[in-house]
């Protein structure tokens, strides 16, 4: 069976607008509602984890490849979507996480991580070797040949386990390949941006050739063909504060090179934020994979927020879950994952804890203090009857969905439906429905 990622470049080709989201969370919620969503069309949802979030030594979520499946497949189970139609990625796979060690323990890290997520059914894997290793040397820039060189002894030992799972399962999938080292980080920039630079087509074509060269030299030519998409920086970013946009224009340039190679599109990271006007004219010009993240979970705060102010208006305070002071006093507890990322006064802090476009508050979704907080915000807005009009001030848009029969006044629900409205952006982006 052909991997189905194969058929965005097909359709590209026929002249068919074609492409697909990356949703890349391991939250439980998010994955829910992405999954809920999906039911309506004939296609599958591609979800990524990153090596920073699951990998060998379980990541900040605690999870090797393998539990990542199992995961997301028992979420699956749970809204009744098929787990065929689920497209398992690993997202900057390689020595993200080991990039303070010299490169002969970090590449061996690598390869037992891209190895572990072909043995558990990934279908898509970004090989991301573009950072530098404790060795290389600090005052020069990583060449394209090293990237390179990395990047194909990961493919191999991809490979080397595809045929191995092949010997258990003769029907599993052959996984295709993400390249390319103009690669943002995970979760968006951590400073702002002043001059985003848009990847310039040598450098483009000039990652192209040296991977189809090392491909060469390592004996691996015939998998060129599973190398699907190129990770580039079409302009398109995100910070604490600010967004940067795409600007179709300034990206032209680059994304007219891409028609001299029809077989490849391009993948393009820290996409969120952006609207869907926007994000559809990036698939237009070959930006056809968008990858998604924080975007998904800041959605899902923003509903747990609305409710909780509801909660604070039918609640008696004694019995109140009150999740907006949970999460503040749990981050300011334990401020590892924000305090790098947050800066200035103590207020502008504050603010950003709850509001940042970074959304590192996610990080703490999974911790049982606020696991707890959810599950009884979620009791109480279940327990009483919530004016229609109440609903309308503090969550507009699905007071309509409810209003309209379409969604259930229920605190899950009310909640998920905030990720599935950014979900329908994406979805407009990619026009989905063309893969039934």
């Amino acid at each position: 069976m052909k991997n189905p990622l194969l058929n965005i470049s097909e359709r590209r080709k026929s002249g068919i607008h074609s492409g697909i989201p990356s949703y890349c969370t391991a939250n439980e919620l998010a994955i829910e509602a992405v999954l809920e969503q999906g039911k309506r069309f004939d296609a599958p949802i591609l979800i990524e984890g990153t090596a920073n979030q699951i990998n060998q030594f379980g990541g900040y979520t605690g999870m090797k490849p393998s539990d990542f499946r199992d995961y997301v497949y028992a979420i699956a189970d749970k809204v009744n979507f098929d787990r065929d139609k689920i497209i398992l990625g690993g997202d900057h796979m390689g020595p993200l996480v080991w990039s303070d060690l010299p490169e002969a323990q970090a590449m061996s890290n690598s390869r037992e991580l891209v190895r572990l997520c072909v043995l558990a059914g990934f279908r898509k894997i970004h090989l991301d070797t573009s950072m530098k290793l404790a060795d290389d040397p600090l005052n020069e820039r990583l060449s394209d040949d090293v990237i390179a060189e990395r990047g194909a002894i990961l493919l191999e030992e991809c490979e080397k386990a595809y045929q191995e799972l092949l010997r258990t399962q003769p029907n599993a999938i052959r996984p295709v390949y993400i390249i390319g080292s103009e690669v943002p980080i995970p979760g968006g920039s951590q400073e702002e941006d002043e001059g985003l630079r848009v990847t310039s087509p040598k450098d483009f074509e000039t990652t192209l050739m040296t991977y189809k060269k090392k491909f060469e030299e390592h004996g691996i030519s015939e998998r060129w063909q599973d190398v699907i998409a190129v990770v580039v920086q079409p302009g398109v970013e995100f910070g604490d504060k600010d967004i940067h946009f795409y600007n179709r224009q300034a990206a032209k340039e680059l994304t007219s090179t891409l028609r001299k190679y029809p077989g490849f599109v391009f993948e393009g990271h820290s996409t969120d934020y952006q609207p869907p006007e926007k994000l559809r004219e990036m698939v237009a010009d070959g930006i056809a994979i968008l990858k998604v993240g924080p975007a998904l979970t800041f959605a899902l705060r923003e509903g747990l927020f609305a409710l909780s102010m509801i909660e604070s208006e039918l609640i008696p305070e004694n019995q109140r879950a009150n999740f907006i002071d949970t999460l503040e006093a749990v981050m300011l507890a334990n401020p590892k994952n924000w305090v790098k990322h947050y800066h200035g006064s103590d207020n502008e802090k504050y603010l950003a804890r709850k509001y940042s476009y970074s959304d590192r508050c996610r990080y703490y979704f999974s911790l049982p203090e606020i696991k707890s907080a959810i599950a009884k915000l979620f009791v109480n807005i279940d327990s009483v009857e919530v004016p229609m009009g109440m609903l309308r001030q503090y969550m507009p848009r699905q007071y309509q969905r409810v209003r309209d029969g379409k969604l259930k006044l229920k605190a899950s629900s009310l909640v998920k439906d905030c990720v599935v409205q950014l979900c329908e952006d994406y979805n407009y982006a990619v026009s989905i429905n063309l893969y039934s």
